[in-house]
């Protein structure tokens, strides 16, 4: 299978990373490992997640993702077979200090990820959202400490805009400090203005992968969606109503539906290879919740879209 570099990092992974905030809020343990199971035996390596997963659920506390994938890996024996991505900067709780990206909260955070994940180094730990009350340096500082010490291998940001973004990577040249190897942003063929009006040509520009989140638009693009009714039961159904039914949305799904029906695919297959064609986009990320929905990531990868399934893509989801 095809490896994609994460940014200049030197580490190599699949071109699709699996979602896991689904982890304890939709799915159970137990689906939770035979989604692993099922992503891991077909050649793919890349799991994200984040330390705040899934603290929005009732009785959660977050960390519970990291948790089953911690008992997963241990279970599995299989740690020097897969990318563990993670996250540290969200809310973790409601005490002074529970978030952002100081040296003293990365550290205490650090710890509690690796403890969960049951490992003793964190592939990529990401910076889950900018923190402006902490100055650049700082947090920098702290993750060079980190990779240092053997706990972290690369760096990445996650919902920067591209003035941080650049700011960040000046820091890191100027100061002789760990550069973020990868953005993780909202990307996805109906969530395009936002990531390529100035991120994605700074993302090319400076070899910085990409790993955009919301890959499938929290579950439009699958198709699954296609009248108010449908989304009364998703565990996005709201938003998906107020954000993509529309006349645009609607466009782009008459093109998914055309294009997935010449090569025999579903229409999440081929808006994740949309996305895996694009220019800088390394791996997008998708969830899946039962092992029929694993089955159409895994063909998204096998999928190789022609000039002209791109060009109607392109041109249905124009904005």
């Amino acid at each position: 299978m095809e490896q994609r570099e994460l940014g200049k990092s030197g580490i190599r992974v699949a071109p699709l990373a699996l979602g896991t905030n689904v982890f304890r809020w939709t799915i159970d343990d137990t689906m939770a490992f035979k989604i692993l199971d099922a992503f891991t035996g077909n050649g793919l390596n890349l799991i994200d997640t984040a330390d705040v997963y899934s603290r929005w659920v009732p009785g959660n506390k977050g960390g519970e993702s990291e948790t089953v994938i911690g008992n997963w890996l241990k279970q599995r024996n299989n740690r020097n077979k897969v990318i563990i991505a993670t996250k540290v900067g969200h809310t973790m709780g409601m005490g002074d200090g529970m978030k952002g990206l100081s040296k003293k909260y990365i550290l205490q955070a650090v710890e509690a990820s690796l403890k969960r994940l049951q490992t003793d180094y964190i592939d990529l730990y990401q910076s889950h959202e900018d923190d402006l009350n902490t100055p650049i340096e700082e947090t920098l500082e702290t993750y060079d400490i980190l990779i240092k010490q053997g706990k972290v291998r690369a760096i990445g940001a996650s919902n920067f805009t591209a003035k941080r973004l650049a700011e960040s990577l000046e820091v890191s040249a100027t100061r002789n400090l760990p550069a973020y190897q990868t953005l993780q942003p909202l990307y996805n063929m109906y969530d395009r203005a936002e990531f390529e009006k100035e991120l994605e040509q700074l993302c090319v520009d400076k070899h910085v992968g990409v790993i955009c989140f919301y890959g499938l638009a929290k579950g439009f693009l699958s198709g699954k969606y296609r009248t108010k009714e449908d989304a009364t039961n998703g565990a996005h159904g709201s938003r998906v109503v107020t954000n993509y039914m529309n006349e645009r949305g609607m466009r782009i799904l008459k093109a998914l539906d055309e294009v997935s029906a010449l090569h025999n695919a579903k229409q999440a297959s081929v808006a994740l290879a949309w996305l895996m064609a694009r220019p800088g986009i390394t791996a997008p990320i998708a969830s899946a919740t039962n092992l029929t929905q694993m089955d159409e990531l895994v063909h998204s990868v096998q999928l190789k879209l022609s000039a002209t399934d791109l060009d109607k893509l392109n041109t249905a989801s124009k904005y």
